[in-house]
């Protein structure tokens, strides 16, 4: 008989960590003074409850993570944070592994290889609900990870919808995702963080208790729907290869399983639990692969950028690609004959 742990590693060969801000059923918060965390020279004054919170955590433990501070130690100093700010969500961590949460936490494990992220802040500018910490979050994380953990800015792909970096539109943030599983090698590293507005969709998988899917909602919801988290499972989590470490940050609401892993633990628990309905099967609404982007003009990218993407799809990828920065994503103008999704879900609560 097949261990159920067993069946997971087989399902999702590299190590996924997931730190979220809320637990499925709460939302999340903006901090409007970010005075309140101890945070050196922050971008602006606002910043994600749960970025501050944590980014607080990892300064102040020191910034060699894995030197003693333990997974439960983070967890429960965000916890208290978040409540000497008045917030009352619930940090929750995930994982692709049962872990002793007592153990070590690392981003970069020893003789780490190659270090990657993906870093999305989505103030969605001009529309309702719209946010202001976002892309403050994004250059809080981005600076920790450069200072910190040794990340190079010429690896990270940052999406915000400043004028300045490529949209946060759904097709690009799925194309970041699949990007980071083709690129990333054993004993490589990857870190995703997301600050923007998180709901909920009706289950068309039957694998949610609650009857509910989580879900990411891009810069162009409106046009072209959430991101659930069985599609982040099916063409993010369980396509990375082994001897990849992934630590994911999720500052929305309704983050708690938005990336469906199969353990998880809250920070008002005192033990892990095994989510009984993971998905071994796909499950998502789509199977995502890169689409040619479109321009600034609305017209394809060149056809040798065509044949190089379709190239690293097909053929394994050569250490000279593996060694290369992530290529940035040009804004994809949306498709006119798509029909307008249901009214969108509660909106995160502004403090």
């Amino acid at each position: 008989m097949v261990s159920f742990d067993d069946k997971v590693m087989k399902c999702i060969p590299a190590e996924f960590y997931m730190i979220s801000s809320s637990q499925d059923d709460q939302i999340s918060n903006e901090a409007f003074n970010t005075g309140g965390f101890e945070l050196p020279d922050p971008a602006g004054k606002a910043g994600g409850a749960c970025t501050s919170a944590i980014l607080d955590v990892f300064y102040s433990r020191g910034h060699e993570l894995g030197q003693g501070i333990s997974w439960v130690d983070i967890l429960k100093d965000m916890h208290e944070q978040l409540k000497k700010q008045d917030f009352d969500q619930v940090p929750q961590l995930s994982s692709s592994r049962w872990i002793d949460i007592n153990s070590p936490m690392f981003i970069c494990p020893p003789k780490s290889g190659v270090r990657r992220a993906m870093l999305v802040g989505i103030n969605y500018v001009g529309q309702k609900g719209e946010l202001k910490a976002c892309h403050n979050d994004v250059e809080n994380i981005k600076d920790y990870l450069i200072k910190a953990q040794g990340f190079r800015e010429a690896e990270m792909l940052i999406l915000k919808d400043d004028g300045h970096h490529p949209n946060p539109t759904k097709q690009n943030i799925m194309d970041g995702f699949v990007r980071l599983t083709q690129y990333s090698q054993p004993g490589d590293v990857v870190f995703v963080s997301f600050s923007g507005h998180g709901g909920r969709v009706v289950d068309t998988s039957g694998d949610e208790d609650d009857g509910f899917d989580e879900s990411l909602i891009p810069l162009d919801f409106k046009e072209n729907g959430h991101i659930v988290d069985d599609d982040i499972l099916d063409i993010f989590v369980k396509k990375m290869k082994g001897g990849v470490t992934c630590t994911v940050v999720m500052d929305c609401c309704h983050s708690g399983s938005v990336m469906d892993l199969p353990y998880f633990f809250s920070a008002d628990k005192t033990e892990m639990e095994t989510e009984k309905n993971f998905q071994f099967e796909s499950g998502g609404t789509e199977h995502h692969k890169p689409k040619k982007v479109l321009g600034k003009d609305g017209k394809p990218m060149k056809v040798a950028e065509k044949e190089e993407q379709e190239a690293a799809e097909k053929k394994p990828i050569k250490k000279t690609v593996n060694e290369a920065p992530i290529r940035k994503i040009r804004p994809r103008a949306p498709p006119p004959d798509k029909k307008p999704p249901p009214p969108p879900p509660q909106r995160c609560v502004i403090q």
